[in-house]
This record gives C-alpha cells, structure tokens and sequence, in this order.
C-alpha cells in the first residue's frame, strides 16, 4: 500500500497593531518549521520572523492595520520561504553596524540565505528563505548574501548587537 504524506504548502496568519503580536509571529513560525523538517533551522527562522515583524509592526503598520506572516514550502520540500507583509510605505534598508538602532535587516542578511523586498498594493513584502538541513547535516546549504553582512564586525561588536536586539524584543514582547 502506496501512502503519501501532505504537507500544506502554505500557512498564513493576520496579526493586529499589537506589540504581543510579534511573539504569536514567532510561535507560529516555530511551529511551522518544526511541521516542516526544518528543525535544524527553527531557531533561524524565528529569530528571522521576529526581526520582520518587529519591523512590520513599527515601521510598516498603520493605526487600525496589521500584518501578515505567510510561510510557504518551496522547491520540493527544500525551502522554507518567510513573508512579512505590511501596507505601509518606503524601502526597508540594511544599516550600518556602528549606528544605534537599525541592525534587524543586517541580522536577517546574515542569517537567512537569502532575502529581500518586493511590492505590494498598498505596502511591502519583505521576505527570507531557509535552504533545509537534513538531520545530521551542516547550518547551511547555499548561500546568497546581499553584500556589507556582518563579516566585518568583531565579535565584541557583533555580541553588542545581539545584546541589544535581545533587550528589544523583551521590549516589544513586554505588554506592560
């Protein structure tokens, strides 16, 4: 007896204007990669959606608005592609490491293998993809990096920025 097992190709999810919303985002994007076989790669994927979501939810939502995280198995089973979409204007930009705020998208140019922006009436897309790790395997399997990543940074630079991204998701995640 021949059984095949379906894997839904797409999960999507509308979160409102709420700074809870970005750990709901994470939850279900978790979760999504773990259903998928990207477990080796569930902690990329969720800190990928929780820096585009933050960025959705404070650059990209208007009041009354929200966003959506859709998720989608491409390429056979091999791909893991995140979507943030928002219906707010402008161009998401990777900064410079040495400024004060700003390092979400150079986190995600790192991370991801590879990601970018596309538009949307009205808003933006902004999206990442995870190249799957069989069980066993190494972090990655392709890369393709927008330039200016974090190659550059020394590693004191480099545990500052994650410190604080960490103390700005405890800010965003804190609803009081």
């Amino acid at each position: 007896m021949n059984e095949t097992m379906h894997l839904s190709l797409l999960r999507e999810r509308f979160y409102r204007r709420d700074r809870r919303s970005v750990a709901a985002a994470r939850e279900f994007a978790g979760t999504a990669a773990t259903d998928w076989g990207f477990g080796a790669r569930q902690d990329d994927v969720v800190l990928c959606v929780s820096e585009l979501a933050t960025n959705a939810l404070v650059h990209g939502v208007p009041p009354g608005r929200g966003y959506q995280v859709r998720l989608l198995l491409r390429a056979e089973g091999r791909v893991l592609r995140v979507e943030v979409h928002d219906s707010g204007g402008g161009e998401p930009e990777v900064r410079e490491p040495e400024g004060e705020s700003g390092r979400g998208l150079l986190l995600v140019s790192e991370i991801a293998d590879r990601w970018g922006v596309g538009g949307r009436d009205p808003g933006k897309v902004v999206w990442c993809e995870f190249g799957h790790v069989p069980p066993g395997g190494g972090h990655r399997v392709e890369q393709d990096r927008t330039p200016g990543g974090l190659d550059h940074l020394q590693d004191q630079q480099l545990g500052l920025a994650l410190r604080l991204l960490s103390l700005a998701h405890l800010l965003v995640a804190d609803p009081g």
